[in-house]
Parts: structure tokens; C-alpha cells; sequence
């Protein structure tokens, strides 16, 4: 149940506050007044979306928040988010100027789809052109699983994860036979590519150690001469070399050793310098006498690198681009050659996912049939308290193709009157009766729910008898729960528990809507200015009191 509903700057509205009670309240105004602002507050509490534009003039943001009852069985879904001692919830809904919107759960921020979650369980809204909805097929397949309770919505939602497996293991198939069509070709093709890579066998340090050796090859007889001459300045095999020099210079040093001590850290320096320039002048010979200059080395370095740089070309590169696509290509060969293992595998378990279909989907109609003229009886009754007695409605449920929600088309079929052949709801012509006939099937549709039940001129096109028949019908549905109605009609206002009055200022700019909750001595007034008649007309104030007497 709705306890409050707290609007500010929502459009036309800058502050209202409403107190609703239990069964039925009506929200009445002058056409423009701004009943549809509060409808569309309510359905901002719903998570729906925030048109542009929906605040006030002025204002930087609009707010929307709703108290209501809460349920055992919310408390126990969202009860982390709530004090342990609360007993109401509210949920709020803040729209910036610039359009942004924040929603809010017991007074914590939420996300919208938190909000939709939540409040779908406390409000059932109808809106002005609600009955456009309950013409399409899917909507009447969800209004008569509703109606055949939780446990068929269990078994719905298993059939539709089931299907999306069995879609997915088609799609996947249809894959693998892609695939296959082109197997062996691509095959060959791998089967090619891995073998030149893999014949060749391209090693990344081989590559750098070829390249070396291959300058060296070419260059052998330039870097002989230059470690020859490097060594014989450094020692040669006869006369004065660094070495001999560097000798005596450290022979002569130590011929004053220990005198300084500085000096003698000189000398040590000297005496070593004379064994690194002996040691390199080794190395250096070792060095020209290790130099090859073997021709066929050098072809041979040629023909091995020619090779690497062509796997390059074709394969990426760089070696490592080459040994990257060699194992890319043992992936994909293996991918292929067990494709056939795989498209059996997915054949099978495509298989086994129709055949619990086909068991799920038996299982669907079975009660879809068994709660059909269930539905339809409780419907045709709603309409024969509507002045629609001679009314024929009937809920047909016929096969088709497999869907998310099963292999059930449902159509709801109606003939206004005798004589005329039962018609798909959406062939209906009268306003008034596709009224009258959405309000039944929403009254059908909701018995047992606990949610409040908000139709926002749900009487269109209808007046008269029917209207008070369409009231009762209302009041009836608020005996057991709370109805919230944005009405025209006076007969049905004049049923209601509590009546709140709408009525827009044009003295000021912008124009300001109002809210007020009418006490028993307003309701005539109001009926009276709903009944298009002067406030002082004695006729109609007559009128408004039976009205209220009738009630």
C-alpha cells in the first residue's frame, strides 16, 4: 500500500503532498489541471524514464518519493539496505535539469533497474492507453502465465534458458559447418606453412649469432691485419713494445718503493697496467689465429640466413613473429582436425536441449489450456457487472514455433454482442467496451497480488450506467487492496474513499498545479463542477448527493 506521495517542481506541480488510504482514491481535475504530471510521478517511482523538460521552470532539479508498506517478503530480499525496525519503505526518484536522474531505496542510492525491481512488486500501473498493450499478443501470453501462478513462471523461465542455450548450440554448429566446408583446404594450407617453419627451424639467437658470423666472414682479412698490428704494438716479437716500455717504467719505480706511499699506489697501478697490455696482446694472437676464412663458411652463413629472412617475409617479420605464427597455426590445425569431434559433440547436445524443450514446452501448454476458460469465465463474470452481459470472451491457446517464452501463441477473442463471432481483442471498435474489457482482465489478472493498482483514466470512451458499473468495479478491486484512479467521471468519484481535487493557477508564472485532499462537504462541489454544471445549480448539487447516497 501507498501511504505518501511527496511531488516537487514535477512540471506544472511545485509541492503536493498526498495521503492515500486503502481502497479507492480518485484524482480529479479540470482537463490540463496536471492529473497526468502525478501519473507520471508514479511511474518515475516505477524506474520509468524521465522525459525532457519535466522540471518545473525555475527549479534545478524535480523530486518524487512514495512511502509505502513493506511487504515480509521484500524486507527479506532487500533487507541489508533498511534499518531492522523500519515498517515502511520508501523509494524516491531525483531528475536534474539537465535530465539526470538518481533513484533512492530506503534512502540509499539505488540504480534505476534496483528501483524497477523493487516497485514492481508494490505498483501495477495502467495508463490512459494501457489497452493498446493488452492487444498484443505477448502481453496476453504474460497476463495468462501470470494467472497461472509462480510455479508456471518457474517452469517458463527454465523453458526460456533452455532455448537460449539450444540457440546458442545452433549458432555454434552452424559454425562447425562453416568450418568443415573449408577444412581441408585450410589444412593443407597449415599443414604447408608448419611444415617450411618447422623444417627450417628459426631460433632467435641463431639468427643474431649468423648475422655476426657473417660480418666477421666478409670482413676476415680487415680484421686480421688490425689485431696483427694492435698486438705487435702492444708486444712485439722483437724490439720495444707498450709492454717493454710499460716494464720499465714500473722497474724504475719501484727502485724508490716504500719511501711514499702515494707513489707506490702509482706503481702498482703501472705494474698492472704492463700485465693487461701483456694479456690483451695474447688474446689479440689467440684472437687472428682463431679467424676463419674458409669460403664455403661464409656461403654456407649466406644460404642459412637467406633462408630465416625469406620465413620473414612471408611469416611476420622477425623470428619471433614467425615462431608466433607457427603456433598460431598448430592452435587452428588442431581446432580443425577436432571439429568433427565437436560438431558430433554439439549435434548431441543440440539434440538433448530440443527434446527438454519439446518436455518443457508440453508441459507449458498443458496448464496454459487448463487455465485458459478458467481465465476467461472470471473475465466473462467481470464484464457482466459492466453492462456487458451478453459479452462472449475466450482465451485461445494454439501452437508455434518455439520461443523464449515457449511454443504457445495465446489471443484473447471477444464478441460484444450476440450473434456476432468471438474477434481477436484488437478488432474491438468501441472504446468504451476495449475500456471496460481491460479493466476486467486487470482485475482478473491481479487477484491475489497485493501491489496497489493505479489506472489513469481507464474510463475513457464510457459514461452512464457503465460508468457506475466501471466505478463499483473499481471499489470492488480497492475491498481487498489500495486503487489509485485519475477520473473524469463523477460516478466513479462519487465511490471513492478518498478523493483529492487537482486544479492548476494561471495567475502566476509559470502556472502552478495544487493538490488538496477534499473533506466529505467539498466532494459535492467537485461532482458538481464534473458534471459540467454552475457550483450553484440546485439540479446538480441534487445530483451529486444521490450520487454520494447511491455510494
Amino acid at each position: 500500500m501507498l501511504h505518501e506521495l511527496r511531488v516537487e517542481n514535477l512540471l506544472l506541480i511545485e509541492r503536493a503532498e498526498l495521503r492515500l488510504t486503502a481502497g479507492l482514491n480518485v484524482l480529479t481535475g479540470e482537463t490540463g489541471a496536471g492529473k497526468t504530471v502525478l501519473a507520471h510521478a508514479l511511474d518515475l517511482l516505477l524506474g520509468g524514464k524521465a522525459r525532457a523538460g519535466i522540471v518545473r521552470p525555475g527549479a534545478s532539479e524535480a523530486w518524487v518519493e512514495g512511502v509505502f508498506d513493506l511487504p515480509d517478503a521484500l524486507r527479506a530480499t532487500i533487507g541489508d539496505r533498511l534499518p531492522e525496525d523500519a515498517e515502511d519503505l520508501v523509494l524516491a526518484r531525483r531528475v536534474s535539469a539537465e535530465g539526470r536522474t538518481r533513484a533512492y531505496v530506503g534512502g540509499r542510492t539505488a540504480t534505476v533497474s534496483d528501483l524497477q525491481e523493487i516497485a514492481a512488486g508494490l505498483i501495477s500501473f495502467y495508463g490512459q492507453h494501457e489497452h493498446r498493450k493488452l492487444t498484443l499478443a505477448t502481453a496476453q501470453l504474460d497476463l495468462l502465465d501470470s494467472a497461472c501462478g509462480p510455479e508456471h513462471l518457474e517452469r517458463r523461465a527454465a523453458f526460456g534458458a533452455v532455448h537460449a542455450r539450444a540457440r546458442g548450440l545452433e549458432r555454434r554448429l552452424e559454425e562447425l559447418r562453416e568450418v568443415a566446408g573449408a577444412r581441408e583446404r585450410e589444412l593443407d594450407l597449415l599443414q604447408f606453412e608448419l611444415a617450411e617453419i618447422e623444417a627450417a627451424a628459426p631460433d632467435v639467437a641463431e639468427a643474431a649469432e649468423l648475422r655476426g658470423a657473417r660480418e666477421r666472414l666478409r670482413h676476415v682479412e680487415a680484421l686480421r691485419l688490425a689485431a696483427h698490428e694492435a698486438a705487435d704494438a702492444l708486444a712485439p716479437e722483437d724490439g720495444d713494445g707498450v709492454v717493454s716500455l710499460l716494464g720499465g717504467g714500473a722497474a724504475g719505480l719501484e727502485g724508490v718503493g716504500g719511501v711514499d706511499a702515494e707513489l707506490d699506489r702509482l706503481t702498482e697501478r703501472v705494474r698492472a697496467l704492463g700485465y693487461e697490455a701483456q694479456d690483451v696482446a695474447g688474446e689479440l694472437r689467440r684472437y687472428v689465429d682463431g679467424l676463419d676464412a674458409d669460403p664455403e663458411a661464409l656461403e654456407a652463413t649466406e644460404e642459412r640466413l637467406t633462408v630465416l629472412d625469406r620465413l620473414q617475409r612471408k611469416y611476420g617479420g622477425s623470428i619471433e613473429a614467425v615462431l608466433e605464427h607457427a603456433a598460431t597455426c598448430r592452435a587452428r590445425r588442431d581446432e580443425l582436425q577436432g571439429a568433427e569431434v565437436a560438431m558430433e559433440d554439439a549435434t548431441a547436445a543440440l539434440d538433448a536441449a530440443r527434446a527438454e524443450l519439446d518436455t518443457r514446452a508440453r508441459e507449458l501448454r498443458a496448464a496454459r489450456e487448463a487455465q485458459a476458460p478458467l481465465f476467461a469465465q472470471a473475465v466473462r463474470e467481470r464484464l457482466g457487472a459492466l453492462a456487458m452481459e451478453a459479452a462472449r470472451f475466450e482465451v485461445v491457446v494454439t501452437e508455434r514455433e518455439p520461443t523464449a517464452t515457449g511454443a504457445d501463441a495465446v489471443e484473447f477473442r471477444i464478441a460484444a454482442n450476440p450473434g456476432v463471432p468471438a474477434g481477436p481483442l484488437r478488432d474491438i471498435a468501441s472504446g468504451g467496451e476495449l475500456s471496460r474489457v481491460m479493466l476486467s482482465i486487470m482485475g482478473v489478472a491481479n487477484d491475489g497480488s497485493g501491489a496497489t493498482l493505479v489506472f489513469d483514466e481507464v474510463d475513457a470512451g464510457i459514461g452512464g450506467v457503465t460508468a457506475r458499473a466501471v466505478g463499483e468495479q473499481l471499489r470492488e478491486l480497492g475491498a481487498g487492496r489500495q486503487v489509485v484512479c485519475i477520473t473524469h467521471l463523477p460516478q466513479i468519484a462519487s465511490l471513492a474513499a478518498r478523493h483529492f481535487s487537482i486544479e492548476k493557477d494561471v495567475s502566476v508564472e509559470p502556472a502552478r498545479t495544487t493538490v488538496r485532499t477534499l473533506e466529505q462537504r467539498e466532494v459535492v462541489g467537485e461532482l458538481v463542477r464534473m458534471l459540467g454544471a454552475e457550483a450553484d445549480d440546485v439540479a446538480a448539487r441534487r445530483h451529486a448527493k444521490e450520487l454520494l447516497k447511491a455510494a
